[in-house]
C-alpha cells in the first residue's frame, strides 16, 4: 500500500533539446532541477512513475543534522537553510518545520557516542545538547520508560513527504523545469565518447548533461551502460497513527521505535534500524563490498529471496531502447509493509507512552531504500563517461537532506563552486576502493 500523495500535472510536450536532463522525480531529482533552472539552464525531468511516488514519498520525514556522518553534517546544515527557502518559493506548503530532533537511550555506551558526535558537529557549527534523565523527564513527563541519557538538536526539523516534493516540483516549474510523468528513461545516447541524448518511452531529448537520480533504480541503468555503481536495496516499513496527544512537536529516537509528530495530528511511526535485504544477482556481485555495512547491522536486517531475484536474470542489462525497458514494467515500486514490525512499533510506543494508549494505525507502507556500502551518498560526475552526473545512494538519508544535495548536484553539472566540498560524494570511490567505513553511532 502507497501512502498519500499530492500529486501534480505533466507537461504534455516533450522538448527536442534542453541543456539537462535529470532522470528521477524523487526528492534529489526535484532539487536538482529547481537549482539547474534557477542558474538559468533548460531543465527536463523525466520520471517514469509520479513525482514523489517512492522513497521520497515513504521516509519518516525527519530533516535532521543530528546523528549525520561526518561527511554528511555540512549537507545536512545546508539542507535545512533551503528547506525553508524552496518552501517560501514554492508558495506551497511542504510542511517544513524546525520542531527539532530527539534521541533517547538506555545505553551509557551509546550515550558516550553520541557525546563524541556532539563534539565533531560542534566544529562544524551544529549545537546538541546531551540531556541527563531529569531533564528528559522534565520534557516527556509522561514518558513510563528510564533513559541514561538524550540528544536533543533544536534547529532540526521535519517535512510532510506526503506535500513535499510535489510543492518543490512546484517551485521548480516555476523557474522553468518541464516534468514528464509515466515517461521512463530508457539509456543514453553517445557521439564522441560523451552524452549526446535520453532515450525515452515518449521520444528522444538532445542534450550534453544527464543527472541520474533514480534512488533504488539506478545502479540497473548504470549497469546498462557498463558503468559500476554498488547499491544494495532495502526494503523498509512505516506508518502512520491516528491523532493523538503531542509528546513531541519534532523527531523522538529511541533503542526501538521512532516517531515523528504529523500535521494530521497523528505520527509517523516506524522501527529503528529495520528493514529487508533483497537477495539479487547485483548483491551477489557486490557481495565483498557490502559485507562490513552488512555486519555492523545484520541484527536489525532479515533476508528475503524470492521472484524478483530471478525476475532480475531474465530481465538482464542489454535491453533494446526501441522496446520496454524494465523500468516501464514496474512504474512505481510498492513493497509490502513488514507488519510484525509496525504492531512491534505500537505496542513499543504505547508502553513507553501511556497517553497514547487510544491510538490506532490508520495505514502502513513499505518503500526501498538505495544503499552504498559506506552509506553515504554518490554525488558526482562519472568518469567514465563525461556529461553523465550521478545523486544517488542516499542510504535513508535522502529527503532530510534533499534540496541542498540537488542544489550541490546542481553545481557540479555545471561546474559551479560547489555548495559543500564534494569529495566525499564521489563516485570514484566506489569503484577504487577507497570508501568510507560506516562509523555514524546512529
Amino acid at each position: 500500500m502507497s501512502p498519500p500523495l499530492n500529486r501534480i500535472a505533466s507537461d504534455e510536450r516533450l522538448p527536442a533539446q534542453v541543456d539537462v536532463v535529470v532522470i528521477g522525480g524523487g526528492v534529489i531529482g526535484v532539487s536538482a532541477a529547481y537549482h539547474l533552472a534557477k542558474k538559468g539552464h533548460s531543465v527536463a525531468l523525466v520520471e517514469k512513475g509520479h513525482v514523489g511516488g517512492e522513497q521520497s514519498s515513504r521516509n519518516w520525514g525527519w530533516c535532521r543534522q543530528q546523528g549525520r556522518a561526518r561527511e554528511e553534517i555540512p549537507l545536512a546544515r545546508e539542507a535545512l537553510r533551503l528547506w525553508e527557502d524552496m518552501q517560501n518559493d514554492a508558495g506551497v506548503d511542504a510542511g517544513f518545520r524546525r520542531t527539532g530532533v530527539l534521541f533517547l537511550t538506555k545505553s551509557k555506551d551509546e550515550l558516550a557516542g553520541w557525546e563524541r558526535w556532539a563534539a565533531i558537529a560542534r566544529e562544524q557549527q551544529v549545537h546538541s545538547t546531551i540531556l541527563t534523565p531529569a531533564e528528559i523527564a522534565e520534557r516527556m513527563p509522561g514518558n513510563a520508560d528510564k533513559w541514561v541519557g538524550g540528544l536533543h538538536t533544536p534547529s532540526d526539523g521535519r517535512a510532510e513527504p506526503s506535500m513535499a516534493v510535489p510543492a518543490l516540483a512546484t517551485a521548480a516549474r516555476k523557474h522553468g523545469v518541464s516534468i514528464h510523468q509515466g515517461c521512463a528513461a530508457r539509456g543514453l545516447e553517445t557521439q564522441g565518447g560523451r552524452v549526446s541524448a535520453v532515450v525515452t518511452e515518449k521520444g528522444t531529448i538532445r542534450t550534453q548533461s544527464v543527472l541520474l537520480s533514480g534512488g533504488a533504480w539506478s545502479s540497473l541503468f548504470c549497469r546498462r551502460h557498463g558503468i559500476e555503481l554498488p547499491i544494495g536495496l532495502v526494503n523498509a516499513t512505516a506508518c502512520r497513527t491516528t491523532p493523538g496527544p503531542e509528546i513531541t512537536s519534532g523527531a523522538l529516537g529511541t533503542d526501538f521505535y521512532c516517531i515523528r509528530r504529523r500535521l494530521d495530528g497523528g505520527f509517523t511511526l516506524a522501527l529503528r534500524n529495520r528493514g529487508t535485504v533483497e537477495l539479487s544477482p547485483d548483491l551477489f556481485r557486490y557481495a565483498k563490498t557490502f559485507w562490513p555495512t552488512y555486519l555492523h547491522r545484520r541484527n536489525g536486517l532479515k533476508l528475503s529471496f524470492g521472484k524478483s531475484f530471478f525476475d532480475q536474470i531474465v530481465r538482464g542489462t542489454s535491453w533494446s531502447f526501441d522496446k520496454p525497458s524494465p523500468f516501464e514494467a514496474e512504474r512505481v515500486r510498492d513493497p509490502e509493509p513488514d507488519m510484525s514490525l509496525v504492531n512491534s512499533a505500537l505496542a513499543a510506543l504505547i508502553k513507553s507512552n501511556p497517553e497514547l494508549k487510544d491510538i490506532e494505525i490508520a495505514e502502513a507502507w513499505g518503500g526501498t531504500i538505495d544503499c552504498t556500502p559506506d552509506t553515504i551518498p554518490v554525488i558526482s560526475p562519472v568518469d567514465a563517461l563525461p556529461g553523465f552526473f550521478l545523486a544517488t545512494g542516499f542510504s535513508g538519508h535522502g529527503f532530510g537532506i534533499g534540496p541542498a544535495a540537488g542544489k550541490l548536484a546542481a553545481d557540479i553539472v555545471t561546474g559551479s563552486t560547489p555548495l559543500v566540498d564534494p569529495a566525499a560524494y564521489s563516485h570514484k570511490r566506489m569503484i577504487d576502493g577507497r570508501r568510507l567505513a560506516p562509523v555514524s553511532p546512529f
